[in-house]
């Protein structure tokens, strides 16, 4: 008697830690809006293409201006610097032809 409730137990225990181990957990919600800021830098530009950013990229950098690539949605390119580039960066990417 005692060996089909161990098993009844024992499948029981197997489906929660499937559902446990194997389950989709929560779906993390879209931001309602694109931060200005992300941890140290700070957005100056937002592209249609990649490649448009990686041109962009390319004349800060001769600038002397460090700046970083983010790519939260399809077709879209933030280009991001640091705080104390920010102006100069906003200066070059107002006069950059991809933007």
């Amino acid at each position: 008697m005692e060996g089909p409730l161990i098993a009844g137990a024992v499948v029981i225990a197997l489906a929660f830690f499937m559902r446990w181990a194997f389950g989709r957990g929560y779906e993390p919600q879209p931001p309602s809006a694109v931060p200005e800021e992300d941890g140290l830098l700070i957005l100056i530009a937002t592209l249609s293409r990649r490649e448009s950013a990686l041109a962009l990229r390319a004349t800060l950098s001769d600038a002397g201006i460090r700046s970083t690539i983010r790519l939260p949605a399809a077709h879209r390119a933030d280009v991001l610097v640091f705080p104390e580039d920010a102006a100069r960066a906003r200066a070059l990417a107002a006069t950059f032809p991809g933007n």
